[in-house]
This record gives structure tokens, sequence and C-alpha cells, in this order.
């Protein structure tokens, strides 16, 4: 028999070697091309009396198997809940008759019937289904690689593990452990996993198939433990016993903490485990494919799977990019200035590959971004992550400066210095002065506008913005801004370096602020205000926190500082003179920034008051400034005022194409500002709610809050024609 996505090789002993290679991907997954050929090995190793056993192994060096392909999941044509549970089933009853051999459970547990034995070679990582594949074979060799990674991520775009992930990782490793790994999502080592008998053995690389040989030719009667007369799960009988009744008030408890009740997977995924450890193993997959379907059919995954998956596959694979111009050839990389930001940028810079010479006005400002990669790789040479000779090879491709003339053979420019545009126009002359005249200039600003920027140079077209965010190693989001004269080059060559960065990129529009930039403000803005009439400041962090926000609006207020708000606020009042609308907060701010002199974290401290061994608590004085109300509001209306505003935010830049698609602004929404995901962002969020509900719900609060809660016109239209933002995109 002849298969697209794997080969079957029969050696002397009746041993099948099955590698799974999907040809022109780069990892291996269960698409629809491997979902038809597996089916047809399985059906091939049960009848064919030369085949005594097997070995699936795989042909990629990325892996071994990385799950589903969430595309062919996302994109499910089942019209009615029987079609999607059929469709959910088909994994679970395929991988459940390699497991019995075609065997009833029955004459299984009775000794009447086995199954040929079916060993797994884990020569890379398996996750999700790649791992749920493993499971269901009778054997499992691991390569001893500490890097190599096995887990059951789906909870991360709000499913479960829909191939028995739920029913055999309890089974062998108990309720506990099993629980843990499937709530949080969190991969584990081989090391870890032959500890808790998820596999079974951990071998050298080179020796796994021959192993997996060796235990199937030894073993030609075979059944998965669940499928042997006596067999009890670990620790006890499973729900039933007693002992796992904290357990489950324990993992509920846990679960709620880490998801905050918004995510549908974790219930979901307690039910599972709840249910299926009081059932026969072939009932308890047909109860977790039940939990699959609904989760699947339901908007949250769908959601979760389109932003988090498939548009930012997209975003980082180039969608944005000018399809006619040719790729640039990034090999070095000039950084104007070496502070926070210019460090930062220098870093990834180096990490993607590409040699950096970094500027400042002198060399000891310059060595600060020598200074700033060797702290992050000294860290990773001492936790085993980076050899000493690749750390050492990482800090060669940093060279500092203070002349401009070391930056005449760049292929790329990026300006981080002082965000002053009289400061960034100096820049700007000293560099075109000596780069190539047709090297692209970036410049990174959270706030000024490009065009602007752009009047300093003498080739706008090749000028365009990259906005970073702080700490620019761990902050996945890049905004690249092109000015009015920005040229489709320029644009390209963005896009090629953030490929090399592999940051998740969006194309906003050239206003103050940009997208991010005019979304927080208003959110922090309205946590403030809430400060000044006198809502409790733990009750602001706590409902946002409860609504799904990594932390509080008034922590990352600190973190940014009060004094950067407070300067941007200034110039823009300067800037926009009469025209400039007041937020409500600018009192606060007087006091905060130029009164009492807690103007955040960097400065000694803000809303918060922080320790030495780096713990923080709301600094109690603010009390004394900002007296608490008598009638506070219920956590409720605090989480819909925090929400709201943000949606509100986003659906002005959507209405004004700051954003011009969907899209892009539920990716910078969740990795700019860290947006609650399991919404799939704010856009999504609103799709979900109905734009006629969004709209009515607005409004409602505009007569409560203000006009700031306004909706804009178009979502009023959109709402009018009941039409949906992702349904025109």
């Amino acid at each position: 028999m002849t298969y697209e996505t794997l080969t079957v090789d029969i050696d002397s002993d009746g041993i099948a070697l099955v590698t799974i290679d999907l040809p022109g991907q780069s990892m291996n997954v269960w698409n629809e091309g491997l979902m038809t050929d597996f089916p047809k090995f399985v059906d091939e190793l049960i009848s064919n009396d030369d085949i005594k056993g097997a070995v699936i192994t795989s042909g990629k060096k990325s892996g071994f198997l990385a799950g589903a392909d969430l595309n062919m999941l996302g994109s499910s044509k089942a019209e009615t809940m029987k079609e999607a549970f059929d469709q959910a089933w088909q994994l679970n009853s395929v991988l459940r008759k390699m497991e019995t051999g075609g065997n009833s459970a029955k004459d299984l547990l009775k000794g009447k019937a086995h199954a040929k034995p079916v060993a797994c070679a884990l020569n890379g990582l398996a996750l999700g289904g790649g791992l749920e594949l493993a499971l269901a074979c009778h054997y499992r060799v691991c390569a001893d690689n500490p890097k190599l990674q096995l887990g059951l991520p789906e909870v991360q775009v709000g499913l479960l593990p829909g191939g028995g992930g739920t029913q055999r990782l309890p089974r062998l490793a108990g309720l506990q452990a099993a629980g843990m790994a499937i709530m949080m999502g969190q991969p584990m080592n081989p090391q870890a996993a032959l500890a808790q008998k998820i596999v079974d053995e951990v071998v050298p690389a080179d020796e796994v198939v021959a192993k997996a040989k060796a235990w199937v030719k030894a073993n030609p009667k075979a059944s998965a433990p669940w499928d042997k007369k006596g067999w009890k799960f670990p620790g006890g009988a499973g729900s039933m016993d007693p002992r796992a009744v904290p357990l489950y008030l324990g993992s509920s408890a846990m679960a709620l903490k880490q998801s905050k009740g918004n995510y549908e997977a974790v219930k979901a995924i307690l039910s599972c485990l709840y249910e299926g450890s009081m059932l026969p193993i072939d009932t308890a997959l047909r109860v977790e494919s039940k939990y699959f379907t609904k989760l699947l059919s339901g908007p949250q995954s769908k959601n979760m799977i389109r932003t988090l998956f498939v548009n930012k596959q997209a975003a980082e694979k180039g969608a944005a990019r000018p399809k006619d111009v040719p790729a640039s050839d990034l090999k070095t990389v000039g950084v104007l200035g070496a502070g926070l930001m210019g460090s930062g940028i220098t870093h990834v810079t180096a990490k993607g590959g590409m040699n950096v010479i970094v500027l400042d006005r002198n060399m000891e400002e310059a060595q600060k971004a020598i200074d700033y990669s060797q702290k992050i790789v000294d860290k990773g040479v001492k936790r085993g992550k980076m050899s000493q000779e690749k750390a050492d090879a990482f800090m060669a491709r940093i060279t500092p400066t203070d002349n401009y003339d070391d930056l005449k053979d760049v292929d790329l420019i990026i300006e981080a210095v002082f965000e002053r545009p009289d400061v960034k126009a100096d820049v700007i002359k000293k560099t075109e002065a000596v780069i190539g005249k047709d090297v692209v200039f970036a410049s990174n600003t959270s706030t000024l506008p490009i065009t602007g920027l752009a009047k300093n140079s003498e080739r706008p077209d090749q000028f365009i913005g990259m906005h970073f965010f702080s700490p620019v190693e761990k902050m996945p989001l890049l905004e690249i801004i092109p000015g009015d004269e920005t040229g489709d080059k320029a644009l390209a060559v963005a896009l090629d370096y953030n490929a090399k960065i592999r940051k998740t990129p969006i194309v906003v529009k050239d206003v103050r602020g940009f997208y991010t930039n005019r979304v927080f403000p208003p959110y922090a803005n309205e946590a403030m205000l809430m400060v000044a009439e006198g809502v409790k400041p733990a009750l602001i962090e706590n409902a946002a926190i409860a609504m799904g926000m990594p932390i509080g609006p008034l922590a990352i207020v600190d973190e940014t500082t009060l004094q950067l708000g407070y300067d941007i606020m200034t110039s823009t009042k300067e800037e926009m003179g009469d025209t400039y609308v007041s937020s409500g907060t600018e009192d606060l701010m007087e006091l905060m920034v130029k009164k009492i002199d807690r103007r955040g974290r960097r400065f000694g401290g803000g809303f918060y008051e922080y320790s030495d061994d780096g713990s923080k608590k709301l600094w109690p004085g603010l009390s004394e400034h900002f007296p608490l109300a008598e009638e506070q509001p219920d956590v409720e209306e605090v989480k819909q005022r925090l929400m709201y505003i943000q949606l509100i935010a986003t659906a002005q830049c959507f209405h004004e194409g700051v954003v011009s698609d969907p899209q892009s602004a539920d990716l910078g929404a969740i990795f700019g500002w860290g947006f609650a995901p399991w919404t799939g962002g704010p856009m999504s969020h609103i799709d979900t709610m109905g734009v006629d509900n969004f709209v009515r719900t607005a409004d409602n609060m505009a007569q409560k809050y203000g006009e700031r809660f306004k909706p804009p016109m178009s979502f009023r239209e959109k709402a009018d024609a009941g039409e949906s933002f992702y349904k025109a995109a």
C-alpha cells in the first residue's frame, strides 16, 4: 500500500517501521493527508499477517509530530453537532483501533484477544496530537535530549486534547500530575516524562528506533494497561476514590486561580478528568470527544485559534509584505542609541543572526548595549540554555561605536534615541550622510508621527517607523508604521527584518500614538479616573486580572511610569492647543508627578510601593489624597468599565483606519498590551457579543460615565445592518 504522508518498511522480523514525513511541511501535524493515511495503515497493520508489530517515528529533524493542523480544525464545515462530533471522534477512533488491534475491550480484558505491538520512537518534540499518538502506542522510547518537549498545549488555543490525552495521560501518570499538565498546557522534558511513566525508556537519539524494535520483537502480544484484567487507576479508583475529592477541590481552585473562570477549556478538561476516570476507556474517550466538539463549536476556541494561531502565523510569515519587492539580505544593522530600547533592539537583532553596529554619543554609552546583552547571555550559559561557545559568538556580532563613519556598510538603520524631534532630526541627518543610498532608515518611536520625522530625511520613501515594546527581548509585538511617503521597499525591508527577529508584526497608520498607544492610555486613564472617584485601588487591579489581563492597570502605569504619561500629556497639550480634549486625569497626574513625587517604579514608587526583595503592595498613602467613596461599585461594574474603554478605543482606531483589518487590531491588543487572550482580541470580542449588543451597551455606559464611551458611527451602521467585522473582512 502506498501513502502520501508516511512510509512503511517491513524488516525480516516482520516489524513495520512507520515513518511520518509530510511532504512540503517543515513539521509533521495531523492534517487531512495524515488523517487519511493513518487509518489505512492501521487497517494494514491489523489485516496483514506479514506485519508482526510496528514502530512509529518521524522523518523530520524538526520533531516527531506537533499536533493537529489548526487551520484544518478552524475551517471545519460541519453543519450539525453530530457531524462535528463524528469529525472530532475520527482521531480517537483510529488510535483506539490501533491500541486494541481492532478487538473489543471485553475480549482483551478476558485475555481472548490481543493487539499487535506498537512502539513509538520519539526522536523529536511531541505536542498535542503528537503526544496522543505516542500515548496510544503500547511502548514509548524517547530520545535523551533535555530540549525535547512533550506536552498537551491545546488549552492555549481554547481546546482540550481530543485524541485521548485527557484519558490516557491520567491513566499513566495519575489524575493530579496529568490534570496539571493538561490544564496548564506546559511541556515537559524526557526525564520528567520518564519519572511520571509517560514514556518507558529514555535513550540516546540514535538508538530510539532500535530500542523500540527490540521491545516489539520481545512482546508479540500487546495490550494497553487499562485493557488488562485487574488494572487500577494510579493512586486508586479514579474519581470514585475518596482520595480524589481533595484533588478535584484543589484542581478546581488552582484552575480558577490561573484562568479566572474565563477559559471554557479549563472547565471542560476538569469535566473530562472527573467523568472519564469513572468510566471504561471506550466510553471515556467518547466523553472527551463530546467536550472537544462542544469547545470547537463554540466561539471562544474559534476566536483563539483564529487570532493566536492562524492570523498570528500569517502576520509572521509576511502577509502584509509587498509581493513584488525582492527579498533583502540583511547582514549588518546599525542601531542608533544604546539606552534601554536601543540595547534591547541590539540584542534581538544579534539573536536573529545579524551583526550590529550600535552607536551612541560616546563609547561609554555605547558599551551599555554590550553590557545589556552580556547579562542575558551569561544567564543563558549559567542555566544551561546556551553553550559558552555560542555565547561568545553571539557577543562577537555586536560592535559598539561613537563614530558615524562605522555605519557606512550597514544594510538597515534602526534609530532608538531620545523621544524628542530635534534629537531624532540630528541623528537622521548625520546617519544619512554616511550610509548607502538604498539603505532603509527605521525610527523606533512610541508616539511621534513618522511623516513628521521623515521631513528630516533626504529619502522619505526609504523612511519607516518600527515601534518596539519594552523589554524588547520579551515583548512579542512590533508595530510597523509607513509614513505618507514611505515606499514599498521600506515596508518590505521592515518585514524581512521582522522575520529574522521573529516578532508578531502589524502594519498601522501614521498617527500620534499609532495603535497600541492610542488604546492603552484610555484603559490606564479609566483606572486612574476610578482612583480619583474613590474606588478602591485593589478592586480596580483585581477586576482587571479577573477579566483576563496579565496585571492590573495601575501596576502597568507604574512600570511605564507616570512621568512618561505626564510628559506625553503635556507635549500633546502643547501640540494640539485649543483642540486638546481633557482625559480627566490631568489633576491626578499633576499631583502624583509634580507635588508628591510618586512618578512610578523607576523613580521609587507610584501607585505601588516596592521592597528590595522585588515584592510590591499598593501604596497606603493613596487614600490620603484620594479618599475612598462610601459606596463602592461591584466587581462586574469595574470589569465592564475597564473592558469597554478598551473596546471603544479599539473601535475608534478601526473606524479611523489606524488599523485596517480586525486581524491586526486583535493581534496588536493581545501581544501589545496583554488584552485578555480568551476573547481572541477586542474585535473578536465585539463580534462574539454582537455588534448591536456592543453599541447598545456602550451607549448606556456613555450616559452613565461620559462621552468617552460613545461608539463610532461605522459601528452603529454595522449594528443596524446586522453584520460582523470578521465576516466582512
